[in-house]
């Protein structure tokens, strides 16, 4: 696998190596943390849910009024490009708008469109095994259907999570979860039921493929989460695109269910595995 000063990025209009891409400090992303960004997975070289992930991203640019210089199939062309230069048969590519240059660190300059493409490793069977514990915090982020760069509390709890040996933070705002800083959340009723928030989050591709895998067999529902739905939960789980399904069986310090992963969880997983690989497989 190549190392990371090999590879390359898009900036500036153009595909150039990674240790070479740089912005200015004038830039509002730098000066007032104001931009949106995706990502998307790719194996064996290719994207896996592309359209999705791209309609996000100019879903996202449109709710923080930036625009997108390059037209969706001009941008899938230098995708494939940077794809094919960096030569990652499992990796995440990271689509970024900035703010642009701002000439008073404050209005909005013509915006930079950053690509980066970078080596991704998957969760760890023992992980998905064993399950992890996730911590609560009262919060809510800004226009939660934008995928902003503005991580600051997520960032900023990290000690926190780490002192509680947990692996993540689940958001709430007066015991409504909504989800978590890079991924979305589910429970699985006692009767079956696969549920995850509906209202004050982000869209998940995955979540969106989760919720039609889990219709063929299942109820679902996208409605309102609270913290008692939790404690009577059967089983819980987060989803993303770099982590997939992975169980949840301890929030803050009570156990969701028996403490283990479910057979819902893993089942679905298995799935969504099986989904990917399918898609990575296609002409």
């Amino acid at each position: 696998m190549p190392s990371t000063a090999k590879l390359h990025a898009y900036i500036h209009g153009q595909i150039q190596p990674l240790e070479s891409a740089f912005l200015h400090v004038s830039d509002l992303s730098i000066q007032r943390g104001y931009g949106i960004f995706d990502y998307f997975k790719v194996q064996q070289g290719r994207p896996v849910f592309l359209a999705d992930y791209l309609s996000r991203f100019y879903k996202s640019a449109q709710l923080m009024e930036l625009r997108v210089p390059l037209s969706i199939n001009e941008l899938e062309d230098v995708l494939q490009e940077l794809i094919v230069v960096n030569n990652l048969p499992l990796s995440g590519v990271k689509m970024i708008l900035t703010g642009g240059y701002s000439a008073n660190g404050y209005d909005p300059g013509e915006p930079n469109l950053i690509i980066l493409q970078q080596p991704l490793t998957l969760p760890t069977q023992e992980m998905i095994n064993q399950g992890i514990k996730i911590i609560t915090h009262e919060f809510v982020r800004e226009i939660p259907r934008a995928k902003t760069i503005n991580y600051s509390t997520g960032i900023r709890l990290i000690k926190q999570i780490q002192a509680a040996g947990a692996a993540d933070v689940l958001y709430h705002q007066n015991g409504v979860v909504t989800e978590f800083p890079r991924c979305n959340f589910f429970i699985v009723t006692m009767d079956d039921v696969v549920v995850t928030p509906a209202e004050d989050v982000l869209l998940g591709v995955t979540r969106k493929n989760v919720l039609e895998i889990a219709r063929h067999k299942y109820k679902t529902e996208e409605r309102a989460v609270t913290l008692e739905d939790i404690a009577q939960a059967k089983e819980a789980f987060l989803t993303s695109t770099t982590k997939r399904i992975l169980p949840i069986v301890q929030v803050d310090d009570q156990a969701v269910s028996d403490g283990k992963p479910g057979t819902v969880t893993r089942e679905l997983l298995q799935e969504l595995i099986a989904l990917e690989n399918k898609l990575a497989l296609q002409v």
